[in-house]
């Protein structure tokens, strides 16, 4: 059997986690957790979405797969000690540890991106630099070692699709890929940065301005920025002192 464990926190974004199960539940021998502090209903971002924590993290220490999805509430969950200390141990025993979208500043907050590369959403590429990270901005999928990281959202189907052809051979991912009929021909191109208008931009940043300014989220991410600011300080200042003899 290939354990193949979903953060499901609240606040997550549903299509990160949700379009990367879909292809990865299909490969064979797949057993799917979606793993929490402990099990029940979680909420995604949207308020209305409820998907069910099946497995605790102490009932899941070593999976073969980690995927961490992105959300709204990422700062806030960057800054769950437990979460990170989990993250950190499943991932030494893993095959691969993955992210979509900003599910990457949280694996950052974990260390485990300290002098990678790897992307993410690109509202949240600015975030990664201070974890010690190498943002890449237009790559759908990064892979570094037996870490890959994804852009946002739709990106995490790409980085399933790539997951399955490493854990199932590239005849199964590609028999997934038609299952789920994937052969994207969107009606507009303005899906990355460097194709939007100026006002597909600023539209898409309201969009989502709307979840990250709730007072929770916000507060979350100021004190992270401040608890990595307050960090790099401190490194700079041991550095510049001088070494006793």
């Amino acid at each position: 059997m290939t354990q193949i464990a979903f953060v499901a926190y609240p606040g997550f974004t549903a299509l990160d986690m949700i379009g990367p199960y879909e292809v990865l539940r299909q490969l064979p021998d797949a057993d799917v957790r979606f793993v929490w502090h402990d099990v029940g209903p979680i909420t995604a971002d949207s308020g209305v979405l409820v998907v069910g924590a099946t497995h605790s993290f102490a009932e899941t220490p070593s999976p073969d797969v980690v995927l961490v999805p992105g959300g709204p509430a990422t700062p806030v969950h960057a800054r769950d000690e437990k979460l990170l200390d989990w993250l950190r141990q499943a991932h030494q025993s893993a095959a691969w540890t993955a992210s979509v979208c900003s599910g990457s500043v949280i694996l950052a907050a974990a260390g485990l991106l300290r002098d990678k590369r790897a992307t993410s959403h690109w509202i949240a590429l600015p975030a990664l630099k201070a974890f010690g990270v190498t943002p890449v901005g237009d790559q759908r999928i990064v892979h570094e070692g037996n870490i890959i990281t994804s852009a946002g959202v739709s990106a995490g189907l790409d980085l399933a699709l790539w997951l399955a052809a490493q854990l199932g051979g590239e005849g199964r991912a590609k028999a997934i890929q038609l299952a789920i009929e994937y052969d994207p021909q969107p009606p507009f191109d303005s899906g990355h940065m460097s194709k939007a208008s100026a006002t597909t931009k600023a539209s898409a940043t309201a969009l989502l301005s709307k979840d990250s300014l709730k007072p929770a989220n916000l507060k979350a991410t100021t004190l992270l920025a401040w608890e990595q600011a307050l960090a790099a300080a401190r490194s700079r200042r041991r550095k510049r002192q001088p070494v006793s003899v």
